[in-house]
């Protein structure tokens, strides 16, 4: 399933029902030119990694894009290790900082955005760190073995040795010789001696790349797009997230679907899709609402807000109940929070529990 959003009010501009077995690096390209037919607006495609490659890149040179860098890339890698926190500057958006660096990648001029988030970079160094001390555990214990074998040639002792150092990225052998001594049965053997160390060179440069990331733009002015609009804007790539979460939810669609032909699951697709649509437009709606009335209503956690999901309003609606007593209809339950609630919904939506 590919869906394209915008960035106001996640609404899906853009639904396809893809095929399961295809890859998202080789269609990504193709989509956004596909959509960019079907529209007639200045507009920024924003892609994750997926669409990062000489091909796609080539093929969407006419659009405007922020991508995710691959660290599959050698130059991204060697970069975002290269670069040292003092070259960081902060950003205007809480605890992140960057700094910009010119590229061509693929024939095309781009700018590159370095960014380290302090966040992320305390989780990844908190996984580091219980990595490192997992992996010294089992290294003490392999290399003991390894120190016990007793070799018939050189080659082997060597080979074991090369093994070893593949086999773990923290810890490597050092000072290693091999010692040539006789076994009980007087037939000469060969054996390991070697110490246990960490992999300083590895560590630092993990350490280094920790919490950090790379975008890419093809907007080459920073008058149409600033330094710390290209992170705000590809942050907003959550939208998507967002509709694809809402399509899984077994709140609003079966939690368990069983259709074969591929028709009918285009066409529960399709109607997935609609779904979200209206959700989307109705939750904008109701945001746009409560921005210009600057009004906040209380959210699951009970603070006040002015963008709470739809979702959570359609629960708040729970429990509200006609009542016909003596031939006279009433709305029962209508408290005065939801009375709130549908100041700020659409008429169509009032008249159901006004009627009374």
């Amino acid at each position: 399933m590919d869906l394209i959003v915008s960035s106001d009010g996640d609404v899906p501009l853009f639904f396809r029902a893809g095929d399961g077995n295809e890859s998202d690096k080789a269609v990504f390209g193709k989509i956004l030119l596909e959509f960019k037919k079907q529209i007639d607006f200045e507009s920024i495609m924003v892609c994750d990694s997926a669409l990062y490659s000489q091909n796609n890149l080539k093929l969407i040179a006419n659009l405007k894009w922020i991508s995710r860098v691959p660290f599959s890339l050698k130059l991204a890698k060697s970069l975002v290790q290269s670069v040292t926190s003092s070259q960081l500057e902060k950003s205007s958006q809480e605890g992140y900082s960057y700094c910009e660096q010119k590229v061509s990648y693929g024939g095309i001029e781009q700018r590159w955005l370095i960014v380290e988030s302090a966040e992320r970079k305390k989780s990844d160094l908190d996984k580091l760190n219980r990595q490192i001390e997992q992996e010294a555990k089992s290294a003490a214990t392999e290399v003991a073995k390894l120190l016990k074998v007793e070799f018939s040639q050189t080659g082997e002792a060597k080979l074991k040795y090369q093994e070893f150092n593949q086999q773990f990225k923290y810890y490597q052998i050092e000072k290693f010789k091999i010692l040539k001594a006789c076994n009980k049965l007087g037939k000469t053997i060969y054996k390991i001696q070697a110490e246990l160390t960490q992999n300083f060179d590895y560590i630092v440069s993990y350490k280094q790349q920790a919490g950090r990331f790379i975008l890419a733009t093809n907007c080459l002015d920073d008058k149409q797009l600033s330094t710390s609009e290209i992170l705000s804007v590809y942050k907003q790539q959550q939208s998507c997230e967002r509709g694809f979460r809402f399509i899984k939810d077994p709140l609003f669609f079966a939690d368990s679907l069983f259709v074969k032909n591929p028709e009918r699951v285009e066409t529960m697709m399709m109607l997935m899709g609609l779904c979200l649509l209206v959700y989307s437009i109705g939750q904008r709606q109701l945001r746009l609402s409560l921005l210009s009335s600057k009004t906040k209503v209380k959210n699951q956690l009970g603070k006040l807000t002015n963008n709470p999901t739809l979702r959570w309003i359609f629960q708040c609606f729970q429990g509200i109940h006609v009542l016909v007593l003596q031939g006279v209809k009433q709305i029962i339950n209508l408290t005065k929070e939801r009375q709130l609630f549908l100041q700020f919904l659409p008429a169509h939506c009032q008249k159901y529990y006004f009627s009374s």
